[in-house]
Formats: C-alpha cells, structure tokens, sequence
C-alpha cells in the first residue's frame, strides 16, 4: 500500500497557495494535480500540463461514470480534478491539489484519506494589500474575492489543518511538518 497523500491546499485568492504550492514542488517529491476543463485552452496553455481540455460530452461521460474526485461550473465551463490522473500519480509521489474549498470539501467525500490544508492570511487587512499590490484587477473585483473570503473561511475548521502564511519559509516548513505527521500517524 502507497504511503503516498493526496495533499489538497485551499484558501482565499492572494493568501500565497500558488507561492506555497511552487516552494513545495521545488523541494519535495510532489506531483501536481492538473483539472480537466471545458474552457478552450488560453494561448500557451497545453493539454495535460496546464489543463486536460476535454470537450461537454467527454466531460459528462466522465461524471457519469465517476471520473472525478470533485467537479463544477464556472462561467458556463466545467471544472473538475480527474480520479484516474491522480491515483497514477499517487502511486509515485504524494499529490498536491490547489482547489476552492468547495472542492476540497467534495474530494474528503470522495477521497477520505486526503489531506486536507486550509492556509490563512496574517490578517484581512494583508490579504486586501496583497489583492491590491498584484495589479490584476480592479477594486470592484477586490472587494468581491474579499466578500468570497468570509464563506472560505467559513469552512476551514472543516480542514485538518490550519497554517497562517505570514511568512513564506514558515508556512511551506509547517505545511511540510504536517505531512510528515500524518504520514507517520498512518504508519503506526
């Protein structure tokens, strides 16, 4: 049996999960999960590396049989983390999913040994400065990611974890300790 977990990262737009998620690559035998989409690929994006691009039939062939460990709709497109893609992968390395929480929630369902970590901003305040300092978006859509940050919130008593990323190093070393932890507790 693989002492492999599939490691599902979450928490509010510009907490760091894509920082935090590149660190843990870079220093760890990791895989990252890649989702299926319904959205025709942007310019640079590849097929299995940025996205599996699949068309609405195969996408819906693939619920009804139970493809996806977590599936939405986002803008008219379907979004969903392919099962058979991540059990591949766990057989090799634990699996890192960067997912909302609602999914993350759906993957406890469906893959109840994963590893659920919610991160957490230093404060509201840092995460509104961090919002603003990328330079992406307008305050408009600030203020609604902002607004989307207290139903997120909301739910991460549901996660395993907690981890405050006020310091970079800090929170990828904690993320990394809890793994360790777990993997022990499941060996004895």
């Amino acid at each position: 049996m693989s002492n492999n977990f599939l490691i599902v990262l979450s928490g509010p737009s510009g907490v760091g999960k894509g920082t935090i998620v590149t660190r843990l690559l870079a220093r760890g035998n990791y895989a990252l999960s890649v989702s299926a989409t319904t959205r025709p690929p942007r310019k640079g994006e590849e097929n299995g590396k940025s996205y599996f691009f699949l068309s609405r039939e195969e996408f819906a062939k693939g619920i009804k049989e139970g493809g996806f460990l977590e599936y939405s709709e986002h803008f008219g497109n379907f979004y969903g983390t392919p099962k058979k893609f991540v059990d591949e992968k766990l057989k090799k390395s634990d699996v890192i999913l960067e997912i909302d929480v609602d999914g993350a929630l759906a993957v406890r369902k469906s893959h109840p040994a994963a590893l659920l970590i919610f991160i957490l901003p230093p404060s509201r305040e840092e995460l509104r400065n961090r919002l603003l300092s990328r330079g992406s978006e307008d305050v408009k859509k600030i203020e609604e990611r902002l607004e989307r940050t207290e139903y997120e919130l909301s739910k991460s008593g549901e996660y395993d974890y907690r981890i405050v990323n006020d310091e970079l190093e800090r929170a990828v070393e904690e993320i990394e300790s809890a793994i360790a932890l777990e993997k022990r507790r499941k060996n004895d």
